[in-house]
């Protein structure tokens, strides 16, 4: 998971929710989104390279339609596509480790994800 700043200008990585069930992840997800008092979530939407979606996809948008008929914040998708790439290059760039846990880059490409959206001038909602 990533946040963004006060000002809706930069992202940063904030936790990794361990797999459990999706009722224990919606938990975790809510309590941040309470504790952080978030205003919208961004997720990352796993479409294949040619934009298709697949059979990940299609249960991330199950898990969503869960999340989103339990919390009263508005959830909406961005195409997760290279992010892990993305996240890579510059955990790289800043002089990390070259061997990455995956917990690392994924809270990486969280922030990419959240970065790109805000980016796109959707910042009114965090």
């Amino acid at each position: 998971m990533a946040l963004s700043d006060p000002g809706e200008i930069l992202a940063s990585p904030l936790t990794i929710i361990e797999r459990r069930d999706d009722m224990a992840d919606i938990a975790a997800i809510t309590a941040i989104i309470s504790q952080h008092d978030v205003k919208r979530v961004i997720v990352g939407l796993p479409r294949s390279m040619d934009g298709s979606l697949g059979a990940q996809a299609e249960k991330v948008q199950a898990f969503v339609h869960k999340l989103a008929s339990i919390t009263q914040v508005p959830v909406d998708f961005r195409d997760e596509r290279l992010t892990t790439v993305a996240a890579r290059r510059l955990l790289r760039a800043a002089g990390g480790k070259k061997a990455r846990r995956k917990a690392r880059d994924d809270a990486a490409a969280a922030a990419v994800i959240l970065q790109g959206y805000l980016e796109e001038g959707h910042q009114a909602d965090f």
